[in-house]
């Protein structure tokens, strides 16, 4: 149960940094979706936390993810760069969470 909690809550937030992006080019409507996202996004980590899963590896898991996945999907859908510097900076913070992770066991 944990772990669906964190992916709904990374899903969320990058959904809602997805939505921010729409709401700041002129879309003020937007902003509601995105502080709804937010929320929701913080409700699913808490109770991610709330079932057992360490709060170090929660956060940089789904800040990580975060990070990466809306790096790939700005690049999809608003054409924003996605440099080869840009992805090499994707895998090293991949790389320290997943660190974290094993560290913590």
């Amino acid at each position: 149960m944990e772990w669906t909690a964190l992916a709904l809550a990374i899903a969320f937030e990058v959904a809602g940094t997805l939505s921010l992006r729409v709401a700041a080019d002129g879309r003020p409507t937007w902003y509601l979706f995105v502080i709804a996202s937010y929320v929701a996004a913080f409700a699913a980590l808490s109770v991610a936390l709330s079932e057992g899963l360490l709060l170090g590896v929660a956060y940089g898991i789904w800040t990580a993810t975060g990070v990466a996945a809306t790096a790939i999907l700005s690049r999809a859908i608003f054409k924003e760069p996605l440099t080869a510097l840009m992805l090499g900076g994707v895998g090293l913070i991949a790389t320290g969470v997943l660190l974290v992770e094993l560290g913590a066991h």
